[in-house]
């Protein structure tokens, strides 16, 4: 079975916890290898374990993880988002967990999500596109809740 056609189960969880620091260790090494920055400064472990945000991992029904995601409340009604990977070859993943953090922070109080992402990571650009982000040439995307 492919990975395109397995369920997707996404739920909060630890991200120091070995499922999600091998996610992140995964996400940073592919940041550094085309942009030459994991980006591991921008993202505060502590922050996405308190209320101030959340970190998210997504499993296949078997329990395998495959991606994750986080927020953190940029400021009073605005979330930002972090740290969203999917693995290769895992189709619909960052999308499941995309709606999953926009629930959570609109859950929370947010009315805005907001993003940074660099002009070289192309892929995320494309996908923050598709799922009706804007001006994400400017790097600083935002999405009306």
């Amino acid at each position: 079975m492919s990975q395109s056609s397995v369920a997707i189960v996404v739920s909060r969880d630890d991200p120091t916890s070995p499922e999600g620091t091998r996610l992140l260790d995964e996400l940073s090494a592919m940041l550094a290898v085309f942009s030459g920055d994991g980006g591991q400064s921008r993202f505060q472990l502590a922050d996405f374990r308190s209320s101030n945000g959340a970190f998210c991992i997504a499993r296949t029904a078997l329990g395998e993880p495959v991606g994750c995601g986080a927020f953190w409340h940029y400021d009073n009604g605005t979330a930002e988002l972090k740290r969203l990977y999917s693995r290769p070859n895992a189709a619909g993943v960052g999308q499941a967990i995309l709606r999953q953090l926009e629930s959570d922070a609109a859950a929370s109080g947010c009315r805005k999500i907001v993003l940074e992402t660099r002009a070289v990571n192309h892929r995320a650009i494309r996908f923050y596109e598709r799922n009706g982000f804007s001006d994400a040439a400017l790097w600083r995307v935002r999405w009306p809740a």
